[in-house]
């Protein structure tokens, strides 16, 4: 597949990469704020410390998408069309679910982390593949954190 053929599925899979991170920001951020119980301070910090590392993400993946000669995400609306990682609007979340979800929705994020790299790697793209790999291990290393402290 030519340069040029592959860059729509590498964008696409950006963008998408994109929404999710700004779900899982959210989410993260959204337990940061409300997370309680017996393990509260250790878990405040860790979570704002992931919601951080997470959010500075978001424009270097908005950037590769523009460099890709693609528009990026515009709106919250866009972002609630392609996400797939889901909300949490509950009133009360217990801590323990708190790290577990977000244990999950970090491993969703490494899925599609492997499927920007694949549209990358057929691409040609290897600023982006690159790129990848460093969002990769810092996801893997928030999900090995929030398996840790989750017990398992």
């Amino acid at each position: 597949m030519s340069k040029t053929d592959n860059q729509p599925a590498v964008a696409d899979a950006l963008n998408a990469l994109l929404a999710d991170s700004f779900a899982l920001y959210l989410k993260t951020k959204n337990y940061h704020w409300h997370v309680q119980g017996p393990h509260f301070r250790e878990l405040h910090l860790l979570f704002d410390e992931q919601a951080t590392q997470i959010l500075a993400t978001t424009d270097l993946i908005a950037e590769r998408v523009r460099k890709n000669g693609a528009p990026t995400l515009r709106s919250i609306g866009d972002v609630s069309r392609r996400q797939s990682i889901k909300d949490d609007d509950s009133a009360s979340v217990d801590a323990d679910t708190m790290v577990r979800t977000l244990a999950g929705d970090n491993e969703l994020l490494l899925a599609q982390l492997r499927e920007v790299k694949a549209a990358a790697d057929a691409d040609g793209d290897i600023a982006t593949s690159g790129l990848v790999d460093a969002w990769a291990d810092e996801t893997q290393q928030r999900i090995w954190f929030l398996k840790a402290t989750a017990g398992y």
